[in-house]
């Protein structure tokens, strides 16, 4: 919601300047020659280039660029100082949890014949013995972790059958969809099933205890001790005994752990391969998409639809729908594209994996909706542009601009739409449906709430607050349906926040590093962008003053680094030993200690929840 809160800010300052100033300079001036009336202006009349080559009025432009940068430098550190503020307030106010005490240790050294639960009890009782209190090794469970899956899948759709004692429901074909295959009675199908996932869960669970990861979950009993054991090389050789942050017991991503430190940087080198080769692959709808808005060459490539294509409703058609609706199907493909890789990098926690890939989509936007939008859209596109790095200034300064009205109707089509859609829910609506024909699994009981998709909706929002600080001195027309936006999904967001999201985990404003990054990189292309304008415009003298409006930016930025980034990549030592003397006093310490013992085994290892009235751990308690 702070980035909404944001986001309004600046824009309702942006918009009482670029309407109100900006504009009607634009408006009046002659550079473009559009003599037409106010209704049938080309939008390219209200941009910046219809301003006079040498015109003194682009001093106006010139002092609104320093202004703006500073109103929005103030608002990213009065935010950054709130959030910080609350994330150390919410720390103090917290109960003891888990993951505050509890660290992740890999890359193991396991001596031959020995055990990696023994070695790590002997190796903490020897170097923390004051502060070490237990710990949990972790094993290669993904196949039980599938079994257990489906049995607690099958045995949910048993009991909703055997409750409603259907008879015709109770037949049903035992192919896909339930539309082929030999016709069965459903009840006996979903027991015998069930009875040969158990049996292969007990011949699992028999060989698990020999499939130890040279990984564990150790616990500490206070959080002091466990930042000291978080934060020093545990080891002589900085692979062995490597550490990190344990995450919330409930966020833990059990699927997937890189046993070696080698493993973990190979999968990462083969996400980064994977995402340029994504990236390329998509300037293939992205040259669609450019072909559809210049139907000049369309016309080129098909000259017998000429006649069509010169109709006034068709053209508005293709030039204003279809390139966003083509672009919104392929981008609605790159946020769970993003997921799956940055889950095979080998990060522990489905918060980590989100984050991954929400910085995977946030310049993946950038990249292929923004530049290469820009740039392929004009005559200037050619790859050697970025050998010449001082040319890039001047080509964006006439790419970006022109692209001003495709822009303008990509916040109208995929912004608005899509904060209707979040209202309305028709996916997941269309999704329920369609498993309750097929499926039949209508339980009201077992509905588990949703959680807000932080690697698709962050990016996408990020994205227009680009746009509007991009086109704020070049196109200040845009930022009225900016505003509709920001203000339909403050209104939006906030209702689906309380009523209908919940969280799987806590961020602690984790993203905002991200929000305030992504905004610094705005204002510094708007500047490169607004210095090749000016020399374009024939007004060096404020293309060569506005050079040190980027460096500014860039120094403020470095210093909201050291000022508040440390606060959200640990807590300092004050408030822990803080908190920790506080807990002191807790008379229910002792009973949290007890739970932290078992807070982080292996769901997979916890008792059968389908087995009848006999629930037994698949391992005894001290194997796990």
């Amino acid at each position: 919601m702070r980035i909404f809160v944001f986001s309004l800010k600046i824009f309702t300052f942006g918009g009482i300047v670029g309407l109100l100033i900006l504009l009607p300079i634009n408006c009046t001036g002659s550079q473009l020659h559009d003599d037409s009336d106010f209704q049938n202006k080309s939008l390219d009349s209200f941009s910046i280039s219809n301003v006079n080559n040498g015109s003194n009025r682009l001093w106006i432009h010139f002092c609104a660029a320093y202004v703006f940068t500073g109103v929005v430098c103030i608002l990213l550190y009065d935010e950054y100082e709130h959030i910080s503020s609350k994330r150390i307030a919410c720390f103090y106010s917290s109960k003891p949890e888990p993951h505050h005490f509890t660290i992740l240790v890999r890359g193991i050294p396991v001596p031959h014949g020995s055990t990696c639960n023994d070695i790590v009890e002997h190796f903490f009782q020897e170097y923390h013995p004051s502060t070490y209190h237990s710990h949990s090794v972790v094993r290669r469970s993904s196949k039980l972790q599938i079994l257990v899956t489906d049995a607690e899948r099958l045995y949910k759709r048993l009991t909703q059958l055997k409750d409603k004692d259907n008879a015709p429901q109770r037949h049903r074909r035992d192919g896909c969809l339930g539309l082929f295959g030999h016709k069965v009675d459903i009840l006996d199908h979903y027991e015998k099933t069930l009875g040969d996932i158990a049996d292969n869960v007990r011949m699992e669970q028999s060989s698990l205890a020999g499939k130890e990861i040279p990984a564990a979950f150790v616990s500490f009993k206070s959080r002091f001790g466990a930042a000291i054991a978080l934060n020093i090389q545990e080891g002589v050789n900085p692979t062995d005994w490597s550490t990190e942050q344990a995450p919330e017991p409930h966020d833990v991503y059990w699927p997937f752990f890189s046993v070696t430190f080698i493993r973990r940087w190979i999968s990462k080198l083969v996400a980064y391969v994977a995402c340029n080769i994504l990236t390329i692959l998509f300037l293939i709808p992205v040259a669609l998409v450019q072909g559809l808005i210049h139907l000049d060459q369309l016309e080129t490539m098909f000259p017998s639809l000429r006649c069509i294509l010169r109709m006034a409703v068709v053209s508005q058609v293709i030039t204003g729908y279809f390139p966003i609706l083509i672009l919104q199907m392929f981008l609605s493909a790159v946020p769970p594209i993003m997921i799956m890789l940055s889950s095979l990098q080998g990060y522990i926690s489905w918060s980590q994996i989100q984050k991954s890939a929400c910085s995977k989509v946030l310049w993946f936007t950038i990249w292929n909706i923004f530049f290469t939008n820009v740039l392929s859209g004009s005559a200037l596109y050619r790859l050697t542009i970025f050998l010449e790095p001082k040319e890039f200034p001047r080509v964006l300064a006439e790419a970006v601009p022109a692209q001003a009205s495709f822009f303008i109707a990509y916040v109208v089509t995929f912004g608005w739409t899509n904060i209707a859609s979040e209202l309305f829910q028709l996916i997941p609506l269309l999704y329920n449906y369609i498993n309750i024909i097929f499926v039949g699994d209508s339980d009201d009981d077992d509905f588990e709430a949703p959680s807000i998709q932080y690697h698709s909706e962050i990016p996408r929002i990020l994205f227009f607050g680009l746009l509007g600080v991009i086109y704020f001195i070049l196109a200040p027309l845009i930022l009225p349906f900016l505003l509709v936006y920001f203000c339909l999904g403050y209104i939006i967001y906030r209702n689906q926040l309380l009523n209908v999201y919940m969280a799987k985990y806590q961020t602690g404003g984790e993203f905002w590093p991200t929000v305030h990054n992504y905004t610094i990189f705005s204002l510094v292309l708007m500047h490169i962008i607004v210095i090749g304008i000016f020399g374009l415009k024939k007004l060096p003298i404020a293309s060569a003053l506005t050079l040190p409006l980027p460096i500014l930016t860039l120094l403020f930025n470095e210093y909201c680094q050291k000022r508040f980034f440390p606060i959200f990549k640990a807590y300092p030592a004050e408030c822990l030993i803080k908190k920790d003397r506080q807990d002191q006093n807790e008379p229910n310490m002792p009973e949290f200690y007890d739970k932290l013992v078992k807070a982080y085994n292996d769901p997979a290892l916890m008792p059968i929840k389908y087995s009848g009235g006999s629930h037994k751990p698949l391992l005894p308690c001290a194997d796990v």
